[in-house]
């Protein structure tokens, strides 16, 4: 089917108004995708405006491409996506909006667009994979919550644990991201810029068959690393979940089987041996000082956050609410006080003129998507200029990665 352009000259003036011909249906399926009604959609384009976009404006079949642009700037598809005449169907293998109702989080858009977009590159990464005759299934077994978490993390240390010391909690979780391609998970980071007007409210999740994303977390690697634990456990229990996760939930008495699952397992993988220690600690209060010092070792050798190890004595019982409370508030004062002079060195670099370091962090690339691209490129499957842009890497850094 061919478009429509149409131009309207008014008074002489040089062109005052481009239109062209759009597939409601793709605009219908985008709503539904989100999930937002059509109030929402006129909400948010007519933001600040003083001559508000009706509906019957955004449901013309012939639309103003400037009122076009201020949708796309919601869903980011490129105004392609809306002139493309076919139909897209709402089935269960083209999202996970359309296989979940709810999440453990209540998602913004930021997330949505995020989730949306690696559930695009999973699609599209697993055909390239298909043609390349890679294969990418399942070598893990499927777990249920009615085993111990803590058996199946002490079975999966043995095989995904990194066996090399890592220098940096960094280090670990590159070394972590390389042993579950291995059993070919793949894993993705996505990065958010200070100034991203909306940022995603999730930190994680988990995509059906194989594929995890994380939030890059600069300041709390450990944070980022149990994270990518607990969604590890989604796929042991093949259980797909967008969501905030957050250690402290632990405690939360409204926390589903599945998710206190997941973050046992998260625990106990990372805890090892140590856990025995945590197990056999006395009461934790100030007669010991909270075990200030063995936290903050244990801490250190099995990149779980001192918060972390708290709040598995209080599960345990082992430190009351009241200094627990105490604990973790000296804990976020002393966090909040690295993050203020960490400032204060970059504004120090910035008044003497000093060259920082502020470029947003590069995503961790796991090999199974290096090699997979590889494989894909020598068979021919894809040229270099999609090499490119599947690893989002510029041109001069292409013999890096192919010979």
């Amino acid at each position: 089917m061919a478009k429509k352009i149409y131009l309207c000259y008014c008074n002489n003036d040089f062109l005052s108004s481009l239109k062209v011909e759009q597939n409601i249906s793709r605009l219908n399926y985008l709503l539904s995708l989100y999930g937002m009604t059509m109030d929402d959609l006129l909400s948010t384009i007519n933001k600040g405006r003083k001559h508000l976009i009706t509906q019957n404006e955004v449901f013309s079949k012939d639309i103003d491409i400037s009122i076009l642009k201020k949708i796309d700037k919601i869903f980011d598809k490129g105004l392609h996506f809306y002139l493309d005449p076919k139909t897209l169907v709402q089935t269960a293998e083209a999202s996970i909006f359309f296989r979940k109702n709810s999440f453990g989080t209540e998602l913004n858009i930021g997330a949505r667009k995020i989730v949306t977009q690696f559930e695009d590159f999973k699609i599209s990464f697993s055909a390239i994979a298909k043609l390349a005759d890679i294969n990418l299934n399942r070598n893990l077994p499927v777990y249920n919550i009615g085993q111990s978490a803590k058996n199946v993390a002490n079975q999966l240390r043995k095989l995904i644990y990194p066996n090399h010391q890592t220098k940096t909690r960094k280090d670990f979780l590159t070394a972590i991201i390389g042993k579950l391609a291995e059993r070919n998970i793949l894993v993705f980071e996505f990065v958010e810029t200070w100034n991203k007007k909306e940022k995603a409210n999730i930190d994680g999740f988990f995509l059906c068959p194989n594929v995890i994303v994380l939030k890059r977390n600069q300041n709390a690697f450990n944070r980022e690393i149990f994270t990518l634990l607990h969604e590890l456990g989604h796929y042991l229990l093949n259980e797909e979940e967008i969501e905030q996760v957050d250690v402290l939930n632990t405690v939360n008495s409204n926390l589903s089987e599945v998710e206190r699952w997941c973050n046992d397992f998260a625990y106990y993988f990372l805890a090892g041996d140590y856990s025995a220690i945590i197990d056999n600690m006395d009461m934790a209060d100030a007669s010991n000082d909270y075990y200030h010092e063995t936290i903050e070792e244990i801490s250190q050798k099995v990149n779980l956050s001192r918060i972390a190890l708290y709040t598995r004595l209080l599960l345990q019982g082992k430190i009351s609410p009241h200094n627990y409370n105490l604990v973790k508030t000296d804990l976020d004062e002393q966090y909040h006080n690295w993050l203020q002079e960490k400032k204060k060195e970059r504004d120090l670099k910035k008044v003497d003129g000093r060259k920082q370091g502020g470029s947003s962090p590069i995503p961790i690339k796991s090999p199974l998507l290096i090699s997979t691209i590889q494989t894909a490129f020598y068979e021919g499957v894809i040229n270099e200029s999609e090499v490119c842009k599947t690893l989002n890497i510029p041109p001069t850094k292409l013999d890096k990665f192919i010979q």
